[in-house]
Order: structure tokens, then C-alpha cells, then sequence
């Protein structure tokens, strides 16, 4: 998402935050019972090493909100129709990456109950998984620094919107976006089932389309912006695009 200065309002724990917490740690379990949905079955040890590994994944993310960004827990919290200034295109965009949220890893038990895939080595699975983990720790360090990574694209006015180039956005423009591209890939290989990069894929070209909208938007509406993506070259991959 769009990066920012220091943090200047609501910075006390709310209703809202907790909110924000439950729905993390609900969309995680959410997550796990696509997977066991799609398996037809709870006698998948990888599937539930998964579960247990991606519970911990958004665990951390709102433990790390909880300290050290709680404004953005509590914004995270609300719901988006509280939110003015969002781009059209963004939400044709959300729709689709709500769509392969849901898709994938239920593709990816399907995968598990027909046998699509062969059995991967437990090195294949012990990598998805930590993948998995960096992806997650990378999407935390990045709203921790951050405190306008909302849910929608809009310059946020209302919350006095700034660039910065601390943290990983030293590196690339979007590292929010690197981190749920990588959890895209994560998931396969930490459950075995290739089939699931189909959906994979798509979310990836999803969050491409939606980077360089972003990216574009900020560029032309957002002070500074310009300058930094002058300074920082890479949206998403250092050295690439």
C-alpha cells in the first residue's frame, strides 16, 4: 500500500482493534476449513501443519499492530464503507482477490482428495510453510511502518497522507503487495498441491494490475510520491519491475 509519516491520531486499542484481531485470526481458521473442505477430510498432517503455521502467520500480524501500529489496527477494524475516496477499479480488483482467497485453498484440498499431485519430499512442505512465514513477517514489517495500509487504493486526506522510505519500502514501492504475491505460491508448496498455483497465478496478475494502478494514482495525486518512486525504482521486485 501507500507509505506515510509518523502516526498522529487514534493510537489506544478500541473496539475496532479488537474487531481487526478477531477477523484475522476468524479468516485464518476460515482459510484452514477451505482446505479440510476441499479434502473431504481432517487426516491431512500437512494440512493441518498449514492451518497451525497460517493461524500463527496473522497471530503475529496483529500482535505487531497491537504494539507498535494500533491506529492501523483500529482503521483495519472498521468496515470500508466508512471510507470515502476509493477507486472504482480497486474494488473490481478486490472482488477478484476475494474470489482466489476463497478459490485457492480449496483447489488446493481438492487437489489432496483426487490425488492431482503427487507426494511432495517433507522438505517441499517444510519450505512452503516457511515461505509462508516470511511472507507474513514481510506484511507485518510493512504495516507496522505504515500507517495508511488500508483495505482499499484512496489518498487518504482524512489521515494526513505522507510518503516515507522507511522500513522495506526502502526497497520496493509495494512491499505489502510482494507479501501477498508470495503467500500465492507459499500455499502449494506448503500443502503439496501444484493445482493450487492456478489460482495462484491469477491472484498474482491480479495484484500486478492493481500495483501499477496504484502505483500510477499515487504518482499523480499523492505529494512527494513522485520524487520517492524516482528514488526507489522497483514497485515489486528490486532490479525487475
Amino acid at each position: 500500500m501507500s507509505q506515510i509519516s509518523t502516526p498522529q491520531i487514534e493510537s489506544k486499542i478500541n473496539r475496532y482493534s479488537l474487531n481487526a484481531v478477531a477477523r484475522h485470526q476468524v479468516g485464518a481458521i476460515f482459510v484452514a476449513g477451505l482446505v479440510f473442505l476441499g479434502a473431504g477430510t481432517l487426516n491431512w498432517t500437512w494440512g493441518w501443519v498449514f492451518g497451525v503455521v497460517y493461524f500463527l502467520c496473522w497471530l503475529v500480524v496483529s500482535a505487531a499492530l497491537w504494539r507498535y501500529n494500533p491506529e492501523l489496527l483500529t482503521v483495519r477494524g472498521k468496515s470500508t464503507s466508512q471510507l470515502s475516496g476509493g477507486k472504482w477499479w480497486d474494488w473490481v480488483l478486490l472482488t477478484l482477490y476475494t474470489l482466489v482467497f476463497i478459490g485457492q485453498p480449496f483447489v488446493a484440498g481438492l487437489d489432496f482428495r483426487y490425488r492431482w499431485s503427487a507426494p511432495s519430499e517433507p522438505i517441499i512442505y517444510i519450505l512452503g510453510n516457511l515461505l509462508m512465514l516470511a511472507a507474513y513477517f514481510l506484511l507485518a514489517w510493512s504495516m507496522v511502518v505504515n500507517r495508511n495500509f488500508e483495505a482499499i487504493v484512496r489518498i487518504q486526506e482524512d489521515r494526513v497522507h505522507r510518503v516515507i522510505t522507511s522500513g522495506p519500502y526502502r526497497f520496493v514501492r509495494h512491499p505489502g503487495y510482494v507479501s501477498v504475491i508470495l503467500s500465492f505460491v507459499a500455499l502449494p508448496i506448503a500443502l503439496g498441491t501444484w493445482t493450487a498455483l492456478i489460482p495462484g497465478l491469477i491472484g498474482i496478475v491480479v495484484f500486478v494490475i492493481r500495483t501499477a494502478l496504484e502505483d500510477r494514482s499515487l504518482q499523480a495525486e499523492l505529494p512527494g510520491y513522485a520524487d520517492y518512486a524516482h528514488q526507489t525504482r522497483s514497485r515489486l521486485l528490486p532490479g525487475v519491475w
